[in-house]
C-alpha cells in the first residue's frame, strides 16, 4: 500500500486530506479484496472521500514536505508563466493545471493570471469571470498544501511567500 492512516494527500481540484482509514465498504469488497483509502479534507472534516487504493496512483500524491515547499516557495520568481492568449486555450489551460494536481503547474497560473489582471485593470477593464474562478481554485489549492507543509493558516500562506521573495530574491 501507497499510503498509511494520518497520512496528508493531495488529491485533485478537493485538496488536501488525511487518510483516516483503508477499508472495505462491503462484504463483496472484502471478497475481491478491493481496498479503500477513507479520507477527511483538511478543510471539511465532516466530508467523507472514499478512493480505492487500486487506482490511488492516477487520483493522489503524497502533500509537499516542509522542505519541498520552501524549495517550491524559492523558485516561484523562476517558474514561468503559462500564458496563452487564445481564450478557449487558457481555460482548458486552467482546466488541466487543476486536475494535473502540481504545485507548479498552479503557481504558473496564479502568475499568468495576476500578469493578466494587472493588464487588464491598466486598460481600464475588469478581471474576467473564468480568471477570477480560477484564480481563487488555484491558490485555494496551492496555500492549502503550502500551509499544511510549512505548518501556516492557508489564509497567511499568500502573505509568507511575499515576505520570503521580498528579502531573499531581491
Amino acid at each position: 500500500m501507497k499510503y498509511e492512516i494520518g497520512d496528508l494527500v493531495s488529491k485533485p481540484v478537493t485538496g488536501i486530506c488525511k487518510i483516516e482509514d483503508i477499508l472495505y465498504l462491503t462484504s463483496q469488497d472484502e471478497k475481491n479484496n478491493k481496498l479503500y483509502y477513507l479520507m477527511k479534507p483538511i478543510e471539511d472534516e465532516k466530508d467523507k472521500i472514499y478512493v480505492p487504493v487500486s487506482n490511488s496512483d492516477s487520483r493522489l500524491r503524497l502533500c509537499l514536505t516542509k522542505e519541498e515547499a520552501w524549495n517550491l516557495i524559492k523558485r516561484i520568481p523562476e517558474i514561468p508563466t503559462a500564458w496563452i492568449n487564445n481564450e478557449k486555450l487558457r481555460e482548458q489551460n486552467y482546466k488541466e493545471a487543476v486536475k494535473a494536481n502540481d504545485p507548479e503547474a498552479l503557481v504558473a497560473i496564479i502568475k499568468m493570471i495576476y500578469q493578466r489582471k494587472q493588464k487588464r485593470l491598466a486598460q481600464g477593464k475588469k478581471c474576467t469571470a473564468t480568471d477570477a474562478r480560477y484564480f481563487q481554485i488555484a491558490e485555494n489549492l496551492l496555500y492549502m498544501e503550502l500551509g499544511a507543509a510549512i505548518g501556516k493558516p492557508k489564509k497567511e500562506v499568500c502573505e509568507t511567500i511575499i515576505e520570503y521573495i521580498t528579502d531573499n530574491c531581491q
